[in-house]
């Protein structure tokens, strides 16, 4: 027994029996473990507490020149925000996944798929719908030239479209018929009203001219 027990041990004597040390692994490796998995329920339950469906959170959002502030949640898009709880239904749902561009507003400037933007994106932003392109009473140039031109039929598509080319020409005065293609290119119309579309985008531009560039 005596032999069979130095056999385990170390030849330096004083060591470690195999038995002492599959013993201390296994109860190191147990709590690992333990360690392990009570990290990942804290992480889990954190991560539930900053996703919580349903979670309301305080957003503010300047819209046409005026601040809301409101309570939504994080998931929420733009166009939704608009529609459905501030009451500004210039904007309009189509696709809702970013292929149509009926839902285009402008932030800061650049045309954007309200459907594609979550409204916590657009905070401390410009948010620029339809209804902030008139000039007190009076239709912008872009909505005159759309009108103008008869630049639509449903008219479904037609406050995207507007949106679409009053970014461009913010960024582009004096677009090129090539650069105006291209500038409402994520805009669809199934009507195929195109061409009109592209004339009312030329005239915006000359109207936008004549009163001395002003957005």
């Amino acid at each position: 027994m005596s032999d069979r027990k130095r056999k385990t041990r170390d030849p330096g004597g004083g060591g470690v029996s195999r038995r002492d040390f599959l013993t201390t692994a296994g109860l190191g490796t147990v709590g690992l473990a333990a360690a392990s998995e009570a990290a990942s329920a804290a992480a889990e339950i954190v991560t539930t507490a900053e996703v919580a469906a349903g979670e309301l959170v305080p957003a503010r959002l300047h819209v046409n020149g005026f601040e809301h502030r409101l309570l939504v949640e994080a998931r929420w898009s733009l166009a939704y925000i608009l529609r459905e709880k501030l009451g500004i239904t210039g904007t309009k749902m189509g696709c809702d996944r970013g292929e149509c561009g009926s839902c285009t507003v402008l932030l800061d400037g650049t045309p954007r798929y309200a459907c594609m933007t979550l409204v916590l994106e657009a905070e401390g932003r410009q948010i620029t719908t339809l209804e902030g392109l008139l000039v007190g009473e009076e239709l912008g140039e872009v909505q005159q030239a759309f009108l103008a031109n008869d630049a639509f039929q449903c008219g479904y598509c037609t406050p995207g479209q507007i949106m679409a080319v009053e970014g461009l020409l913010r960024a582009n005065p004096d677009p090129s018929m090539d650069e105006i293609r291209v500038g409402v290119s994520g805009n669809l119309c199934r009507c195929g009203a195109y061409v009109n579309i592209f004339k009312a985008a030329r005239q915006a531009s000359l109207l936008k001219h004549d009163r001395g560039g002003g957005a």
